[in-house]
C-alpha cells in the first residue's frame, strides 16, 4: 500500500474519484484531505442540524461530512481526528473507508472533556488519508454489504438488507395470494 499525495488527490478529484461533492482545494494537506462538518448529530439535544451546536462535557454526538467520498476498487482510506479537536478533549471513533464505497461519512466522537465545545457546519473535523491497495478487490464494499452506500447526512442504521423478507425501503413485501 501506497499513500496519495496532494497531487493524486487533486488529479483524481478531477476525473470524478475521492473526492465528488463539497470539494476545497484548502482542505487539501500533504497527503491528505481535511473533511468538513456538515450536519452534527446531538441525541436527546439537537435534531441533525447545520446550525452551530455546544457539546456537553460528557457526551456522545455525530457528524456528517460536507464531502461525498467515492472510492474506486483499488483506494481505500483511513480517518484520523485533527489534532485541535483532540487538544480540545474530544475522542473520535473511526473505522477505515473501504475499496468501492460512496456516499458522505457519518463520524462519530466524544467530548471526554471537562468543558463544553462548540462545533460549526463547514469546520474541518477529521483528516481522510487514501490508501492505494497492492492491486484491485475482488469484490468492493458495494458487493460485499454496501449497509451504508450512498449514505447522505447523519446514518446511524444500516439500510436493509433486500431480500426475501425485506424490500429496498426495508417496508415487509405484501404477503402472497395463499388461494
Amino acid at each position: 500500500m501506497c499513500i496519495l499525495t496532494d497531487s493524486e488527490i487533486t488529479s483524481m478529484t478531477s476525473a470524478g474519484l475521492l473526492i465528488t461533492g463539497g470539494f476545497s482545494d484548502s482542505s487539501v494537506t500533504p497527503n491528505g484531505y481535511d473533511l468538513r462538518i456538515h450536519t452534527i448529530f446531538l441525541p436527546g439535544a439537537v435534531p441533525e442540524t447545520s446550525d452551530d451546536v455546544e457539546i456537553p462535557p460528557h457526551s456522545w454526538f455525530a457528524v456528517s461530512t460536507l464531502e461525498k467520498v467515492t472510492l474506486p476498487d483499488s483506494i481505500s482510506a483511513q480517518l484520523w481526528i485533527r489534532s485541535s479537536y483532540a487538544r480540545k478533549g474530544i475522542l473520535g471513533s473511526f473505522g477505515k473507508v473501504d475499496a468501492g464505497f460512496s456516499g458522505t461519512l457519518t463520524l462519530s466522537f466524544f467530548n471526554a472533556s471537562s468543558k463544553a465545545v462548540r462545533l460549526a457546519a463547514g469546520e474541518r473535523v477529521a483528516q481522510i488519508v487514501f490508501e492505494r491497495l497492492c492491486g484491485k478487490t475482488e469484490r468492493d464494499y458495494a458487493s460485499r454489504s454496501g449497509n451504508y452506500q450512498d449514505q447522505s447526512g447523519v446514518t446511524l442504521q444500516p439500510r436493509p438488507v433486500s431480500g426475501p423478507s425485506s424490500s429496498a425501503d426495508g417496508k415487509s413485501p405484501p404477503p402472497e395470494n395463499s388461494s
